[in-house]
């Protein structure tokens, strides 16, 4: 009997534990039909059975301390090959508290389930075995076809949601330990876990019953509420309706009223109006006569205005004549009293020198005879 190949028993066995951790959290996360927590046992177990599937045949590293053993290297890897993992590789690596390797690869793992990417982030590691090569064995599982066909069972999960708290778990520290209990059922288990799935979906129906009936209830009780409500408003428009009837019929008198008023004060307008359009038609033929005579009276006006200017023009020429004749005879007498003046000063000046001459016979001639003295007084005087 040939031996079988222990690492292929390991693959086997761990592929076999897969594929019951995947199915059994589909099932049983759709059935509990809520999303899915961190305290969860088969979402627990998943993680578990993935941890031990990745770290199958995983190569190790000797650092400068220790030997080295983590999942963490190749997963850190997916951002290299996978450019929407970055944002996945940079939230693990900001979270406070993870000190060790293999916390950052638990929380990467829980990050990829959240976003529904997990299958994707793997299948481009898988693909890559020279790259893989350089963490994993040859015979590891992420090597070899069962690590192709996990991935693909991962693709399953994309049907439920999941919300895990990351930041304040202990993941540096905790036990992986796979729990098969979960897996391994009698028949006893079986008919028991059927009925309490049966009593589980009574209760659930009974639960929904009843809080179908309270919203029910409540909906009823807002009804009446609205019902009421609807009356009362009811009541009141109809009583402002019968409050409007008759405000219309006193404005419909009042509108009656006015109209009357209105033609009343339309006949006095009218007539107001004649009996102004023959006043202004008598005060117009008056104006048109007193015009007509203002008009005359303006061009006699201006008629005599005219010939008084021609009057007083030719009366300003004469004058202006006189003034200049005038003006010649002044400057002629002036002329003449001028010359009287200097006439009048040379007779002086000849009656001087000859007083002077006449006085000056005298003294040279004092025999001189009454005659001559007589003659030169007369001279003097």
């Amino acid at each position: 009997m040939a031996t079988k190949d222990p690492t292929a028993v390991e693959r086997a066995n761990l592929l076999n534990m897969a594929k019951l951790s995947i199915k059994g959290l589909i099932e049983s996360a759709l059935s509990f039909g809520r999303t899915l927590d961190s305290d969860y046992p088969p979402l627990q177990q998943f993680f578990v059975v993935m941890e031990h599937c990745l770290k199958h045949g995983l190569k190790v590293r000797k650092s400068f301390l220790s030997y080295n053993k983590t999942i963490w290297g190749p997963l850190e890897l997916v951002e290299k090959l996978y450019p929407e993992a970055e944002e996945i590789g940079a939230s693990v690596r900001d979270l406070p508290g993870l000190k060790t390797p293999l916390g950052r690869a638990r929380a990467w793992l829980r990050l990829a389930l959240m976003q529904k990417k997990m299958a994707d982030y793997l299948r481009c590691l898988i693909i890559q075995r020279d790259l893989l090569s350089e963490f994993y064995e040859y015979h590891a599982l992420m090597m070899e076809e069962e690590g192709a066909v996990i991935v693909g069972l991962l693709v399953g999960l994309n049907v439920i949601d999941a919300n895990l708290c990351v930041k304040g778990e202990d993941l540096d520290s905790q036990v992986g330990v796979i729990d098969f209990s979960m897996y391994l059922k009698n028949e006893e288990d079986i008919g028991n876990k059927e009925r309490n799935v049966q009593i589980a979906a009574i209760l659930d129906q009974k639960n929904y019953v009843e809080e179908l009936n309270r919203q029910l209830n409540s909906t009823v009780s807002s009804l009446h509420s609205r019902v009421d409500s609807l009356e009362k408003s009811n009541t009141k428009l109809i009583e402002e309706l019968a409050i409007a009837k008759n405000n219309i019929i006193k404005l419909q008198e009042e509108n009656h009223q006015l109209r009357s008023e209105n033609k009343l004060i339309l006949m006095k307008t009218q007539q107001h109006l004649e009996v102004t359009k023959v006043d202004v038609e008598t005060e117009l033929q008056t104006y048109k006569h007193s015009r007509q005579g203002l008009d005359e009276m303006y061009n006699e006006a201006r008629r005599q205005l005219r010939d008084e200017s021609q009057l007083r023009q030719g009366s300003e020429d004469g004058l202006k004549e006189k003034n200049e004749i005038i003006a010649r005879l002044e400057e002629k007498t002036n002329k003449i009293t001028a010359a009287m003046r200097q006439l009048e000063q040379s007779d002086n000046d000849l009656l001087t020198q000859t007083r002077t001459i006449a006085m000056s016979l005298v003294k040279c001639a004092s025999s001189d005879t009454q005659d001559q003295y007589k003659l030169v007084k007369d001279i003097s005087f």
